[in-house]
């Protein structure tokens, strides 16, 4: 079809940028114009060939303006098949409409502030909504333009072509659909009691960001956490606190994991809480300093002093604070403290945005038990061993990738995260090991994924480890299991593996 040129247009925007070079543009081409409310007063205000919808249709605004363009002359100019409706439109004295220029109530913009529910109700654009999918369905004779931020290319679009190709009508036909989805979205989020919180900013200053919390929430998560005290949670902090606590629901005995930039860098299980942590931050207390501190018992007086003692913290999380922990924690009173469920809301799907669509996946609720754990090696591992085998498989899955993760005496000794390289990850764990004296000999080592070669059992064996656990799958895993042989290193294959990008 060829380009179709604008004669009538139809005018109706709550966000009135750019219009004066939107005007402009139609006056030079003789476009007829047609609006409401605000908006005609502001065309007014530039130029006087304007009707406004009320005298267009002969039918006054009422109800306080909610009702104004629903109107048959309104949405038959619109959604008139060309040809097929024109005589039907003379017998009725109406006429086509070929342009429609509306963009939407700010809802979205609304709740973002201090509003009453009725406030936002009467931001729900009605007539908005009605005049643009009717202008997108009837794309082949109807131009339909929802963002100022467009006004240029539809102008540059009508000089280059002389009119609007259907390229470009059908381009903006998929963006109104696009934005009642996102509209719709909002408003069902909203009436189902989802909050979209504002963040001081992104990972980086110069990003925005906000936070958006389910509806209907069973649980008391990090999401919709109960916030006792502290600063308010930036991005990094929601991000990294809720990684503590994912990995922390893996675990039933008390246990401390500790946090930093979305890592576990000290994980411990101990009779006591309080040992737990002492274990988790024995780990590596140059990266726990300013890291996220996630606990699975009440929190006591003794132990927050010991934690604000020892260290800087940014986030403090477990299930309970007793009345003496939160007085105590009140002498920092910039620490962020959160209560949560340990049993929490489950996230169906991950998602991740990438360039032109989005990547979604289910949640990775996969984990192994003993029963699971095929023996590959001439040696088994020991009772004591298995246990800290599938300990450190448990972090193991919530450490980026490449993972490998050092743990003895149900303690992490070293974890070495997010390297390209297999082998390079196992000399970090040692390396970290090594810095705080913590002995690797007779240690379990667990990779979240196979290993392609031996040279990551050879660095395993010289660090002093002397079981692993690891997927399996490998095209070579005769030759690894071969390694592990040859340094008496007992090995369990899970055939599960943990990748986390």
């Amino acid at each position: 079809m060829s380009s179709v040129v604008p004669k009538t247009a139809l005018i109706s925007l709550s966000d009135k940028s750019n219009l004066k070079k939107l005007i402009t543009f139609m006056i030079a081409h003789n476009i007829k114009m047609i609006s409401t409310g605000g908006t005609y007063k502001a065309i007014k205000n530039i130029t006087d060939n304007v009707i406004e919808v009320a005298e267009f249709t002969g039918f006054k605004e009422m109800m306080g303006g909610r009702v104004k363009t629903l109107h048959p002359k309104i949405h038959a100019g619109i959604l008139s098949r060309r040809g097929t409706d024109s005589e039907l439109l003379d017998k009725l004295d109406f006429e086509e409409i070929d342009l429609v220029v509306v963009n939407l109530y700010p809802f979205e913009e609304t709740i973002q502030q201090d509003c009453s529910f009725e406030e936002a109700v009467e931001q729900i654009d009605i007539g908005g909504p009605t005049m643009i999918r009717a202008a997108a369905k009837n794309f082949h004779h109807v131009t339909v333009l929802t963002d100022p931020k467009d006004y240029e290319s539809f102008i540059n679009e009508f000089e280059k072509n002389a009119g609007i190709s259907l390229e470009f009508r059908k381009a903006q036909a998929a963006k109104v659909f696009a934005t009642m989805a996102n509209y719709n979205n909002a408003i069902s989020k909203y009436f189902g009691g989802a909050k979209t919180l504002p963040l001081r900013y992104g990972e980086n200053p110069h990003q925005s960001a906000e936070l958006e919390i389910h509806p209907n929430l069973l649980k008391v998560n990090i999401a919709n956490a109960h916030v006792i005290q502290g600063k308010a949670l930036s991005y990094n902090n929601i991000a990294d606190a809720d990684a503590a606590w994912e990995c922390l629901k893996q675990f039933s005995e008390p246990s401390c994991v500790i946090v930093k930039h979305a890592n576990p860098c000290g994980v411990g299980q101990a009779q006591s809480v309080d040992a737990a942590y002492r274990l988790a931050y024995q780990t590596d207390p140059t990266s726990a300093f300013g890291g996220i501190i996630a606990l699975n018992r009440e929190a006591n007086a003794e132990l927050m002093q010991e934690i604000i003692d020892q260290q800087f913290v940014e986030v403090l999380i477990a299930p309970k604070f007793t009345k003496g922990a939160l007085g105590v924690l009140q002498q920092k009173e910039n620490i962020r403290v959160l209560q949560c469920d340990l049993e929490g809301d489950r996230n169906t799907h991950q998602v991740k945005i990438v360039s032109g669509g989005l990547l979604r996946q289910t949640e990775d609720i996969g984990m192994i038990d003993e029963s699971d754990l095929k023996v590959v090696t001439q040696r088994a591992p020991s009772p004591s061993q298995i246990i800290d085998l599938l300990f450190a498989w448990k972090v193991a899955k919530y450490v980026k990738s490449n993972a490998i993760v050092f743990v003895k005496n149900q303690q992490t000794i070293g974890i070495g995260a997010g390297q390209m390289s297999r082998v390079i990850s196992a000399a970090i764990a040692n390396m970290k090991a090594q810095e705080e004296n913590l002995i690797v000999e007779n240690a379990c080592m667990a990779s979240d994924a196979f290993f392609p070669f031996r040279d990551g059992i050879d660095t395993a064996a010289a660090s002093g480890i002397t079981a692993i656990i690891q997927p399996g799958g490998s095209m070579r895993d005769d030759e690894v299991i071969a390694a592990a042989d040859e340094h008496d290193i007992a090995m369990v294959f899970t055939g599960m593996r943990h990748f986390r990008h």
